[in-house]
């Protein structure tokens, strides 16, 4: 019985294991008939996603990809498979048929997880309690301005960025919130943690650009964080394989718009109306035999003056180590006069490395950007020195070239002019006196050694230098152009060098931790030390050898001047040599920060910097910088959960801030009494020797060049802000706002006093200003279907008031003779007004009849003209007294904006990409002022034939004459200064996917336009104006060098 019962068993087992096998056979056949196998590649612009996942969804069937960015797996026939890495926005796939799949992902745009640059170090963007804003380093490269400042331009509410010239090579005038200070009013820029010149960054290089506008985001910089501070980070390597990318444009630029003067014609015809209005006699042109009908505006530009900009970057590594080169080269012209007197060029050199240590405990890299730099230009600024106001003043009776010159040269000379001798020819000086030459070496580098002893606590120390050197070289050679424009004595030489460097050591601990894992804590305390040294040396005499007279030859050692006596008997130094060490400064910082947020609700962060500074008297070295700053993400409490997960509002932050940051914006040493032993001569600082009795002989002395104050100290500025950042929609609407108040105090100003004194005025502490403003910006990003697109919006309103200023009079006063020649003053700071307002009459239109004059008189009004006439202009008697003076002067307006915005659109589609950006100013006025008035022969814009010549012509622009009596500054010379400038549209193709070479990942060719359209009611060339004849001023037009309208073709080429 129990064998039966084992052969059964056996045979049951037997059954039982051959239907299994065949059951698995039957299986395999099935799935072997239904599995396929997928390979293929995943990348982000180009680049391998190494570790990136692939996955049959639905199932644990899954790969990884390779290095190489290469994936093979086995998936049924009908799957769904799932590419996905993280920081990317994943995608599905149905493979059907497909075996090959080409996926390319896309950085996941939740701007909630990205992080951005604050005070030594970064922070997650949803935690930041501070009014900050960011832009990347892509935004930036695709506008391909030569600065990467004016790419700020209409994208960062709350900064102003205006040119002061379009001279290629021309700063830019950044105001963060308003002007805080009649001084330097520019921000820090600190370029990946060391103080530097943003101005020689190429784009490409940089990989964000962070603006720190509050004072508790900027109070970790304590004294030199008054104006703001732009954190600019350049591009670091990444590991995986090397990228090679290569970026490039070419493009012809022009002036957009020229400013309209008298053709010959109407010039006579004015000159005759205005000698007959005068009482003078009539001039008889034919008399005068040929003359010229020049439009010297037309012969002063350039057509398409060239610029072109090349840059080669490497970037890769490993985990150990990753690296970031770039070499760049950019050249612009300028389009007043030509490569020949106006042009800049400027070679890059950039590296970056950082590298692993010991299983990550200790990291170790450096920074470091070179650039040489060479320029020449033209004089940009005001009457005094600007070669392009010499076309607006000069008459078009003269020509430009004749055979007429003593000095051999092609241009004309009008010292013998039938019409007038001292017209000159603003062309042939331009092209004669603007020899001169410059070329730098700007270099920024630091290296740094990170520590992580123990986990999330990391001791940093950074050592940092910015070095320059630079030399200049001038010529200026025989000419005549006029009576009054000549250079007959001497030719002169001129040379000088200069070099520098500032050394920071910065060295910080940092340790984050959580308690309960809802309290998260990071500390951050720190020093840093700072030293500048540098030295400067200059030297001029007159008459090169006779084989040499030429720019090419001018070096002193050429010079043949020797000292001599006049006809007088009168030393006359021929030489002039100077050198001196540059000012030594020293400063010490000792800073600290402390943030705390529970659950990411509720966060809390403070700091604290003391700042000691050389610039100051032992008592007055240090000062103290504290903020604070609170934010509540009202999205992440529960009551708001609903909300929330309906995706209608995504994230909602209130944010609170309060800081005080400091200015110590003054030259060195402003508080000792310098003697002055110099032999050397300027304008402002006389030389130290002396002629005693007869003997002609110089001799050595010293005196004091400016009295002292000890008690002189930082200006302090102290800011309150309120804001909120939301996004809705599934993240697609992003929206931030923010108000603010901002009160700088203790300005540092120069002491008004007599000329008595026997030396120059100390600077002392007085005066302040209050900047009230609203910030709004507006985000939206989708997509509809294979299009993605984005829109931006921003804008901002600021106003300043003064008060507090340390006079009689409660004013700061502007300079004189700056309009024309002799002119009065027509702007300053006064307690109650804003920075920098313009001061003159108002007028009330033209006197029409003698009636109207005499009804004028009999309503109690003053008149300014001795001798009125119809056709005057009425200037407002605003005290009622009588009579037209000063103290009917009041506020006309000022250059600065009380609106600044912006906007920008941009989309892709298949490869296609168009972006378009705009900017604009609301609110300000600009003071123009192209004519000479003390010069009756100057030329007119075409704005003068719409003079009053008779009863009811004209109620604004009066008659002609040959005085300035109704051009006193009034507001006849204010126009409004608003505009909006379409500053750049681009639209680009990547041919990448239809060459599909394997070698490169990206082809794109693209052709942008700069400056395209400029819509305005100014009749001036350019109505973006940041130059002023004093820091504290701006939109004065005295012949402004215009910014070009620029036309491009480039590609970005990825290897």
């Amino acid at each position: 019985m129990t064998r039966f019962f084992r052969q059964t068993s056996c045979i049951c087992l037997r059954r039982v294991y051959l239907m299994l096998i065949i059951s698995l056979l039957s299986v395999a056949g099935l799935y072997a008939q239904s599995v396929r196998g997928i390979s293929g590649t995943v990348t982000s612009e180009g680049e391998p996603l190494t570790g990136a996942s692939v996955v049959e969804k639905g199932t644990t069937n899954g790969t990884l990809v390779d290095v190489d960015g290469k994936f093979t797996l086995s998936v049924k026939e009908n799957a769904t498979i799932e590419v996905s890495y993280i920081g990317f926005t994943p995608k599905t796939f149905a493979v059907g048929q497909q075996t090959v799949f080409n996926v390319e992902l896309k950085e996941e745009a939740n701007v909630l997880n990205e992080v951005v640059a604050i005070g030594y170090g970064v922070q997650k963007k949803k935690l930041n309690t501070g009014a900050t804003l960011q832009v990347k380093g892509d935004e930036v490269a695709k506008l391909n301005t030569t600065n990467p400042l004016q790419a700020l331009q209409g994208q960062a509410p709350g900064v102003q960025i205006s040119s002061t010239s379009g001279q290629p090579g021309a700063d830019m005038k950044v105001t963060i919130r308003g002007l805080g200070t009649v001084g330097n009013s520019g921000p820090l820029y600190i370029i990946d943690g060391i103080e530097g010149d943003i101005s020689v960054l190429n784009a490409a290089d940089i990989q964000s650009i962070d603006v720190l506008k509050d004072a508790a985001s900027a109070a970790i910089y304590g004294a030199q964080a008054a104006n703001g501070v732009i954190l600019v980070t350049t591009k670091q390597g990444s590991k995986g394989k090397g990228q090679v990318s290569f970026d490039a444009y070419y493009g012809v630029q022009n002036v957009a718009r020229k400013a309209k003067m008298l053709n010959a014609n109407e010039y006579m015809a004015i000159m005759n109306e205005q000698a007959l209005n005068s009482g003078s006699a009539l001039f008889d042109f034919d008399s005068m035999g040929t003359l010229a009908n020049t439009n010297w505006i037309n012969q002063m530009f350039k057509d398409d003056a060239k610029t072109e900009n090349y840059s080669l970057n490497v970037n890769g590594g490993s985990e150990a180590s990753v690296y970031a080169l770039s070499l760049n080269y950019t050249s612009q012209e300028g389009i007043v006069g030509g490569k020949d007197v106006s042009n800049y060029e400027r070679y890059g050199f950039r590296i970056n490395t950082e590298h692993k240590l010991y299983k990550e405990v200790l990291k170790v890299g450096q920074h470091l950007n070179f650039n040489y730099i060479k320029n020449r230009g033209i004089s940009v600024g005001n009457q005094y020195n600007n070669t392009l106001r010499g076309a607006f003043t000069t008459s078009p009776l003269s020509p430009v070239y004749s055979d007429n010159n003593i000095y051999d040269s092609p241009y004309n000379d009008t010292s013998n002019s039938p019409w007038y001798n001292g017209d000159g020819n603003p062309y042939g000086l331009m092209m004669t006196n603007s020899n001169n030459k410059s070329d730098s070496q700007k270099l920024m580098a630091d290296i740094y050694a990170e520590l992580e002893p123990i986990k999330n606590l990391k001791l940093k120390s950074v050592f940092g230098i910015n070095y320059y050197a630079s030399e200049y070289r001038s010529f200026e050679p025989f000419y005549q152009f006029s009576v009054y424009t000549y250079n007959k004595n001497n030719t002169t030489t001129l040379q000088n060098m200069s070099k520098g460097h500032t050394l920071t050591w910065t060295n910080t601990a940092g340790y984050d931790f959580t308690l309960a894992d809802d309290h998260a804590i990071n500390a951050l305390v720190g020093m840093e030390a700072t030293r500048y040294q540098g030295t400067f040396l200059s030297g001029s005499n007159w008459n090169l050898l006779s084989q040499f007279n030429d720019f090419s030859h001018a070096y002193l050692d050429n010079t043949t001047g020797q000292a001599h006596l006049d006809s007088d008997g009168n030393i006359v130094e021929t030489r002039s040599v100077g050198g001196r060490p540059e000012h030594d400064y020293r400063r010490v910082s000792y800073f600290g920060r402390v943030g705390y947020n529970y659950k990411e609700k509720y966060m809390f962060n403070a700091t604290l910097r003391a700042d000691g500074s050389s610039k100051f008297a032992k008592g007055n070295r240090w000062g103290y910088f504290p903020s604070f700053s609170a934010g509540w993400v009202i999205t992440n409490e529960d009551f708001m959960q609903s909300i929330v997960e309906s995706r209608t509002l995504d994230f909602l932050k209130l944010r609170l801030s309060w800081g005080q940051v400091g200015n110590q914006n003054i030259d060195d040493d402003q508080y000792l009494a310098p003697i002055n032993t110099s032999t050397g001569y300027t304008s402002s600082d006389p030389a130290a020797y002396y002629n005693f009795g007869t003997n002609k002989t110089n001799t050595a002395g010293a005196y004091p060049s400016r009295l002292s104050n000890e008690s002189v100290k930082w200006e302090t500025s102290e800011q309150l802000n309120i804001g909120f950042d939301a996004y809705m929609l599934k993240n697609r609407l992003g929206i931030n706002a923010d108000f603010y108040t901002k009160k700088t105090k203790d300005w540092l100003v120069v002491a008004p006093i007599l000329a008595t004194a026997g030396a120059g005025a100390p600077y002392i502490n007085g005066g302040d200003v209050k900047n009230t403003g609203i910030e709004l910006g507006l985000t939206w990003r989708d997509n509809i279907g294979q299009v993605n697109y984005n829109i931006g919006v921003n804008g901002s309103y600021n106003k300043n008031k003064v008060g507090n200023i340390p006079t009689d009079d409660g004013i700061i006063h502007g300079l004189t003779g700056m309009l024309y020649d002799n002119s009065e003053e027509f702007y300053r700071a006064q307690n109650g007004y804003a920075i920098g307002y313009f001061w003159g009459y108002k007028t009330a239109g033209v006197f029409q009849s003698e009636e109207d004059i005499e009804a004028w008189k009999a309503a109690g009004n003053g008149i300014l003209q001795a001798d009125v006439k119809p056709g005057d202009v009425k200037y407002v008697d605003l005290d009622k007294n009588g009579k037209i003076d000063a103290t009917d002067k009041t506020d006309l307006g000022n250059g600065m904006p009380d609106f600044s915005f912006g906007f920008n659109i941009g989309f892709e589609y298949k490869g296609f990409d168009f972006n378009l950006n705009a900017n604009g100013v609301m609110g300000n006025k600009i003071v123009q002022s192209y004519r000479n008035h003390t010069n009756k022969q100057a030329n007119y814009t075409t704005a003068i034939l719409n003079r009053w010549t008779g009863e009811g012509t004209s109620n604004k622009i009066p008659r002609v004459t040959e005085t300035n009596i109704n051009w006193q500054f009034s507001d006849l010379y204010l126009q409004d200064g608003d505009f909006l400038r379409i500053s750049n549209i681009s639209i680009g193709y990547d041919f990448a996917k239809l060459i599909n070479l394997k070698c490169i990942s990206q082809c794109r060719l693209y052709a942008s336009v700069q400056n395209a359209f400029t819509f305005t009611k100014y009749d001036g060339m350019d109505p973006e104006i940041g130059y002023g004849t004093s820091d504290w001023v701006s939109g004065i037009d005295l012949g402004y060098y215009p910014r070009p309208r620029t036309y491009l073709f480039g590609v970005n080429l990825k290897f």
